[in-house]
């Protein structure tokens, strides 16, 4: 994974970007400015970034399309956000930037990887696509801005043999 501060300012410049518009507000799944800067001082957080031609960790003057926000422990790793813009998605980019985050998580001897969405989450078809499992539910984890409750589920991928 890429980054940490004090150099990722403008990285995080980008995440916040792709943040602003990937994520619907009515889900509140969103973080900002503050929550993205204080996670990245945590050891063993890290981000990736994926550009608009597919190109893993941009040039600044490349435009970004989306990012994954990731901390790890130990020989787990969670990924705490993971978003591509809308006028991106479709394109692949969102399996590109997964197959990257996973093979950095394996190279650093990472034994299996975790993530909660909410229940009907279109990213969903990604994640089973690349072989994560729910192992937990969450009943009426989220809120939505209107007081729906939705369901958390929880997801792992086992990224070894054993």
């Amino acid at each position: 994974m890429s980054g940490s501060p004090p150099d990722c300012g403008d990285d995080i410049d980008r995440i916040m970007e792709v943040m602003t518009d990937a994520f619907a507000p009515e889900f509140g799944e969103a973080w900002n400015r503050r929550q993205v800067s204080d996670s990245l001082l945590l050891g063993g957080t890290g981000y990736c970034l994926i550009g608009t031609e597919g190109s893993l960790d941009p040039a600044p003057e490349e435009p970004t399309a989306g990012f994954a926000l990731t901390r790890a422990m130990f020989d787990e790793e969670e990924l705490l956000l993971f978003a591509v813009l809308p006028l991106y998605r479709g394109r692949g980019l969102g399996a590109a930037l997964l197959t990257a985050v996973i093979a950095r998580a394996r190279s650093r001897g990472i034994r299996r990887m975790f993530l909660e969405m909410r229940r009907n989450n279109p990213a969903g078809k990604l994640y089973t696509g690349f072989g994560f499992t729910t192992i937990g539910v969450r009943p009426g984890y989220y809120r939505t801005a209107s007081g729906q409750r939705l369901d958390a589920l929880s997801q792992e991928l086992h990224l070894t043999d054993n």
